[in-house]
């Protein structure tokens, strides 16, 4: 690239494209509405949030941290991620798209990724009067 064309290029995300079409495969994989959210900054781990039809799933870069030094909360709308690593201590809050059934968690942990799969709930009860 010549320095001259520097001055023509957007501030686009680099990536963005890339990842708009993985979100067009996703959904034609799965035939639905995949709709992926992506959060990274700084050092802090890399997050993705996955949100299908009847669930969300979190899915947490943690290299380094063992299984036993993880901890998860969820209110329904906010996972927390508490790791304590060699090197590093990382809190991350992750505002989920939907509210989730926080008791249907289910998570596992695998050569440092962390996976936490969430059912949706309904927006509303429905209240009798």
């Amino acid at each position: 690239m010549r320095p001259d064309d520097r001055d023509d290029r957007d501030d686009r995300d680099p990536f963005g494209d890339i990842f708009d079409e993985i979100e067009r495969m996703m959904n034609d994989m799965v035939g639905g509405d995949v709709n992926i959210q992506t959060d990274t900054v700084g050092g802090d781990p890399h997050v993705s949030v996955y949100e299908a039809e009847d669930r969300v799933r979190v899915v947490a870069d943690l290299p380094g941290v063992d299984k036993e030094s993880i901890d998860l909360t969820c209110d329904g709308q906010r996972l927390t991620i508490d790791a304590t690593g060699d090197r590093r201590e990382t809190t991350e809050r992750v505002q989920l798209p939907v509210r989730v059934d926080e008791r249907s968690a289910n998570a596992t942990y695998n050569n440092g990724i962390l996976e936490v799969v969430f059912d949706r709930t309904d927006a509303s009860a429905d209240i009798d009067l």
